[in-house]
């Protein structure tokens, strides 16, 4: 088994926003540290936003972070996003499918089981599990420290007060 590139950028994508909770994090930022094409990046940043795991604002201090706590994006449910749609073998597509074998095959059995127990696997696992505690892969995504923009505009320093913030304002 193997998991797409779009899959495997999704969870670095998501891991990235995960490590960098307290900002928006720019696309170039993510396809830098991850070794990715931006252009791809975006189709996978399109789908993360559809499905409800990422929030995204456009302009110059535009871009994503994460549209829920991370202990409540499953890893599963990140992996069926971009995996369900594509079948497993060719005889898991029934208008596609031309293997002679398929009246008499138990094989396809056998990979479905296989493919429910992975699921089953992920689905136990959440975004937080994959970050929590994990020092060597923060250092791997954690931005410079930076001054955080928020979702709408308001720059804030971490540990500065909402009033402060009006006052420089």
């Amino acid at each position: 088994m193997r998991l797409t590139t779009r899959t495997n950028l999704a969870m670095r994508t998501l891991m990235f926003c995960a490590v960098n909770p307290d900002r928006i994090v720019r696309k170039h930022e993510i396809a830098e540290a991850c070794n990715a094409s931006e252009n791809h990046l975006a189709q996978v940043v399109n789908t993360l936003a559809q499905r409800g795991f990422i929030e995204t604002q456009r302009g110059r201090a535009g871009g994503l972070r994460l549209a829920r706590p991370m202990d409540q994006i499953g890893v599963g449910e990140v992996l069926r996003a971009f995996e369900a749609t594509l079948p497993f073998a060719e005889c898991f597509d029934l208008e596609t499918n031309t293997c002679p074998l398929h009246e008499a095959c138990m094989f396809r059995e056998a990979l479905l089981e296989a493919l429910e127990a992975f699921y089953a696997t992920m689905d136990r696992r959440t975004l937080a599990d994959l970050i929590e505690d994990n020092a060597a892969l923060e250092h791997l995504l954690r931005l410079p420290s930076a001054q955080p923009i928020s979702i709408c505009g308001t720059n804030r320093r971490p540990g500065a007060s909402a009033s402060a913030a009006q006052a420089a304002l």
